[in-house]
């Protein structure tokens, strides 16, 4: 039988649910919100026969669906039954940071028992109650901030957090355009220029010569150890930070030789230090392109 990593996130009203589950689908879960109880077993009988194509579930089940919590044991003894032992996050904070919270989104309370968003939390408290009793995992947000909680949660569910993050490496030209959405931008225009040397030009940063005319310089070799042995130096910082992914932009002229080749280097030596990485060499063709 498939193995399913399987997780049902709950918790009090503004204790950070949403936040949490942004960070599962960060590490690649199929996620719904306010997932009605009954339909748990069903839903997880179909993932079994999925074929391998969902084995990492999370589920939001709280108190907007308060007319099925009740049936929230049975569904879970359906699910023991099925050989799925979900791990239950439970996420609670306190009274007054609840309210304070309430006050700065101005979101009017989910169960509101009454005029008083204070008698909601509380009663919130209280059907929440057998719920939180079953939680193999309870997290009081009252001191947190999201990324604070993103780091927590990656410290329960994604073991290997402090040892591998996702990185984007991309090679551009700034004639074309600076790319967006990235977390580094670095310039190797003070790099030899190939594209000035008879038989290199029509030639790019992947080809054997242009290699060998870039790595023959002492600024190139010495420049690249220092950028390396920086990036090595800032990874672990950013996994501290609560970041699961790094996109880094490595930029020349045309974006056809010099970042290219810088892009490929680094991506053999980020290899080696066994972090997962995909590369893209975004304006390698313009030149053609144009040309033609």
């Amino acid at each position: 039988m498939k193995n399913l990593q399987f997780v049902i996130i709950s918790g009090l009203s503004g204790a950070g649910k949403s936040v949490a589950i942004k960070v599962f689908e960060d590490m690649n879960y199929f996620c719904i919100d306010n997932m009605p109880p009954q339909l748990i077993p069903k839903f997880s009988e179909l993932c079994l026969k999925s074929q391998e194509k969902l084995t990492k579930i999370a589920f939001v089940v709280d108190i907007r669906g308060a007319i099925f919590l009740p049936e929230l044991v049975q569904s879970l003894q359906e699910l023991n039954n099925m050989n799925i032992n979900p791990e239950i996050l439970f996420l609670e904070a306190r009274d007054e940071i609840l309210l304070h919270r309430f006050g700065e989104t101005r979101r009017k309370h989910p169960l509101q028992v009454s005029n008083s968003i204070l008698e909601s939390i509380q009663e919130e408290r209280k059907k929440l109650n057998e719920l939180k009793s079953r939680a193999s995992i309870i997290i009081d947000t009252s001191n947190l901030t999201p990324k604070q909680l993103n780091i927590e949660i990656r410290k329960y569910f994604q073991k290997d957090m402090l040892d591998k993050m996702q990185i984007y490496l991309i090679s551009f030209g700034y004639k074309y355009g600076l790319p967006i959405d990235v977390d580094q931008i670095w310039d190797v225009r003070f790099l030899p220029n190939p594209f000035y040397v008879n038989g290199l030009s029509e030639l790019t940063g992947n080809d054997e010569k242009v290699k060998d005319y870039l790595r023959q310089f002492l600024v190139t070799r010495e420049s690249t150890k220092r950028f390396f042995s920086l990036i090595d130096f800032l990874i672990p910082y950013y996994i501290k930070e609560g970041k699961n992914y790094l996109s880094i932009a490595i930029g020349c002229t045309g974006g056809r030789h010099r970042s290219v080749f810088l892009v490929n280097e680094l991506d053999q030596h980020l290899r080696q230090e066994d972090y997962p990485v995909f590369l893209r060499h975004r304006d390698i063709r313009k030149e053609e392109k144009i040309s033609q």
